[in-house]
């Protein structure tokens, strides 16, 4: 499961965030290719450990067409299902590739949106009858200058939850400069999971970002959640949803 839009990486996370910029009337858009890698201390996907607390590694690359459409795809390491491994049931996938495509653009007046479908995939080996974690979401966002509030749906089972198809998770994030070169970036959200008792929760974040020139960037936060934590502990004993400290780096390309 991957955490809000594109990566955890701050670059692509302060982009994300703050919406497409509108064109200068004396600019012409262009088409062009966006990147990014970085790493991070723990993987939070909607609040909630992908990689046990323990670091990832991260890179996406995208291409935006100047009429407004893109695509793009991700990857990271992840453990939380290598994590629930049995000998009476294996399960072997330590890899996250994402796919994704959309249309964003500016209503004008500080106003933008974004729509479009993001596929999460998984490979590797399950067990037969195993729900696969596989998932395809669609959704749509609107931001006003430095707010933006987000909803995605699952047209799929939801993250390996059978039975979990339309679930649903809200985000309002509000990401403000304040000093040059800083960013303040705070997030609620409240992740649905159809059908599933129990397995909704709420996860919030607050932290801030620095970049340096027109590449680097390393962001500190705090992240925390009220996920159930008879759900949300893996069979290693570990609670998914604590509360954490997260730093990240990330480089631009």
């Amino acid at each position: 499961m991957k955490r809000n839009w594109i990566s955890a990486s701050a670059i692509v996370l302060c982009c994300a965030a703050s919406g497409p910029v509108p064109a200068q009337a004396d600019e012409v858009p262009a088409s062009q290719w966006l990147g990014s890698a970085g790493a991070v201390s723990d993987y939070l996907f909607r609040g909630l450990s992908q990689t046990n607390h323990q670091p990832a590694v991260q890179a996406g690359v995208e291409f935006d067409h100047a009429s407004g459409w893109y695509v793009g795809g991700w990857g990271s390491n992840v453990s939380w299902l290598s994590d629930a491994s049995t000998s009476a049931a294996p399960v072997s996938s330590s890899v996250e590739l994402d796919l994704y495509g959309g249309w964003r653009g500016s209503l004008g007046g500080g106003w933008s949106y974004d729509v479009g479908v993001y596929r999460y995939q998984y490979p590797g080996s399950y067990p037969a009858r195993f729900t696969l974690p596989d998932t395809t979401e669609g959704y749509v966002a609107l931001a006003w200058k430095s707010v933006s509030l987000k909803y995605s749906y699952a047209f799929t089972d939801l993250f390996g939850y059978a039975g979990s198809g339309h679930s649903g998770y809200l985000d309002l994030s509000w990401n403000q400069p304040f000093a040059p070169g800083w960013l303040l970036n705070a997030h609620v959200g409240h992740q649905h999971v159809a059908n599933v008792p129990g397995a909704s929760y709420r996860d919030w974040k607050l932290g801030v970002t620095r970049t340096f020139g027109s590449s680097w960037s390393v962001a500190l936060g705090y992240c925390d959640t009220n996920a159930n934590a008879s759900i949300y502990t893996n069979a290693r004993g570990h609670y998914l949803g604590r509360a954490t400290a997260l730093l990240s780096v990330a480089r631009s390309f």
